[in-house]
């Protein structure tokens, strides 16, 4: 999932290894009331928890929804046949068992208790049906590259995915190859279930939707645009996730700093968000109110592949390599994010099982001044540079700082201009990313869609993926993703991923920089605020005091 300033989620943004979750820790929380109070609290009118935001990008439709604004909203309003807990592990919910004998055929059958909001019964159906609409190109959802490994899926036209409805609790699924971490990715949005009312009237869906999760939109005027949104707890929601406070209130912030003056004034709840500045005094502001804990994120920023001089050529790889060696990240994450931030060793992150800081290549990610000047150079001699090298980024997401100190060590290292194009949103910011619209590179990054190495490789490199902004395309990368996501093992999967990072560090379609902690603060108004494995507070357990 793309991410807006912590899926871009997604993030760039912004969520399959089972094994991650012995690899991520739970944000630090406040001490929390007893179970009474928890009990009293749910459904409580008074017991809503205000939370920061961005405006979603799209209308919220599950398959549409690929970034973090509209990512935490939809998550909350849906579930799906499994979930995650704190740390990453696999959660059935509407499944009630997902099975298969060769991992390409899979049979899954679902508990009967689940109704949407609208008092209809989630179905077999519910599923089959919505899938195929995501998958389907003429509905032209984000997220249609989700199903590329099911049979009938066709990436050029419409598909015809092979999906077979046994019962109202039963359905078989047949994919292209054997996926072994198929039933950890279906806790990702893409594969939500979607009421028959949907396909009435989508528009007005995607503004007022009918869900099956732990919390439902306060009424079909509860999205006020650029400002916020209310949503109410779901009284007949079935699963693992069942509020103990009354709502959410989710108010939309244009810039991190507003955000942050609210929490320390006590008008906003939870903020996960901290911006750059405050990293010296959050946990002084906040004291024993905070959280700095690993969470699945990685940051770049991305090179279009067309860009002049940075073409998928010698000269365009000599410049990639030469820029990647310029950057100091080790001082950047000390001096701007102090201790936030780890420097990046590969594209994915360390908090997802089969994570390795010796993949092969990645001594391009260490400041080197002499090899950069040397490689830059040499590309010169085949085509000279002239002009500004560019950074786009999105200046309500709190990213100034350090694409300021990633472009002034690119000219003190090069001698070449270099600066920073800011958007005033994350939204105009996405759109021209989207359409392929920026004058150079962009911000880029991951916050994990479902905890898997592959689900930060496959979404934003394979040729055509839905996040693939950059338009980067590699046969033998390619061939790599496939190989590995059809192997009998999660473990035997992740080698051949390593092997494909391998071919991302020679062409850099990105610039790896560095992981994101989840830095996040809170109110002495709530309680047991705690932070999940991809970085997202745990709504539904948070306690209004």
């Amino acid at each position: 999932m793309k991410i807006t300033g912590k899926r871009l989620r997604p993030l760039f943004g912004a969520i399959a290894i089972v094994g991650a979750a012995s690899m991520v820790l739970a944000g630090c929380s406040s001490s929390g009331g007893d179970s009474a109070t928890k009990s009293a609290a749910a459904g409580d009118a008074t017991a809503i928890i205000s939370a920061n935001g961005t405006e979603p990008q799209k209308p919220l439709i599950p398959s549409d929804t690929t970034e973090t604004g509209g990512g935490r909203i939809v998550t909350q309003l849906f579930d799906g046949l499994v979930s995650y807990d704190a740390k990453g592990a696999i959660v059935n919910e509407v499944a009630k068992s997902i099975t298969s004998d060769d991992q390409q055929n899979w049979d899954i059958k679902l508990n009967d208790d689940w109704t949407f909001t609208d008092g209809t019964k989630v179905t077999a159906e519910s599923f089959t049906k919505a899938w195929a609409w995501a998958a389907d190109l003429k509905n032209a959802q984000t997220a249609s590259s989700f199903f590329a490994n099911f049979k009938g899926y066709d990436g050029a036209k419409s598909s015809q995915l092979d999906l077979t409805v046994v019962s109202p609790t039963e359905f078989k699924v047949a994919l292209l190859a054997p996926q072994a971490d198929f039933p950890l990715s279906l806790g990702y949005s893409a594969f939500y279930p979607l009421p028959s009312s949907f396909y009435k009237d989508t528009k007005a869906f995607g503004q007022d939707p009918i869900g099956n999760g732990p919390y439902k939109l306060k009424s079909a005027t509860a999205w006020k645009h650029n400002v916020g949104i209310d949503l109410v707890t779901n009284k007949d929601y079935a699963g693992s996730r069942k509020p103990v406070n009354g709502g959410l209130n989710f108010s939309f912030y244009t810039g991190l700093d507003s955000a942050y003056a609210d929490a320390q004034a006590g008008n906003l709840d939870i903020d996960d968000t901290v911006p750059d500045a405050n990293f010296a005094t959050y946990q002084s502001d906040f004291p024993d109110h905070f959280s700095n804990s690993p969470a699945a994120i990685f940051q770049s920023f991305t090179i279009p592949s067309n860009l002049a001089h940075f073409k998928e050529d010698k000269e365009g790889k000599l410049r990639r390599e030469a820029i990647s060696l310029a950057i100091d990240r080790s001082q950047i994450t000390k001096v701007i994010f102090q201790g936030t931030r780890t420097p990046a060793k590969d594209f994915t992150t360390p908090v997802i099982d089969g994570y390795s800081a010796d993949v092969e290549g990645n001594d391009v990610l260490n400041y080197n001044k002499s090899k950069a000047v040397e490689l830059w150079k040499e590309a010169d001699a085949i085509s000279p540079f002239t002009g500004t090298f560019t950074i786009a980024y999105n200046a309500d997401g709190g990213h100034k700082g350090w694409v300021d100190a990633v472009t002034n060590g690119i000219t003190n290292v090069l001698g070449i201009k270099a600066a920073g194009q800011s958007y005033p949103t994350f939204g105009g910011f996405r759109d021209d990313v989207a359409g392929g619209k920026t004058s150079g590179a962009f911000r880029s990054g991951w916050q994990a869609d479902y905890p898997s190495l592959n689900d930060f490789l496959a979404p934003l490199y394979v040729t055509g993926a839905s996040s693939n902004d950059g338009k980067y395309s590699s046969s033998e990368f390619d061939a790599l993703v496939k190989k590995g996501s059809s192997q009998a093992t999660v473990a035997d999967a992740n080698k051949i991923y390593q092997q494909a990072q391998t071919v991302l560090f020679q062409d850099l379609p990105a610039i790896p920089l560095w992981y994101s902690n989840e830095v996040g603060v809170w109110s002495t108004k709530v309680s047991n605020v705690k932070f999940g494995w991809d970085s997202t507070p745990l709504y539904y357990a948070v306690t209004k005091n």
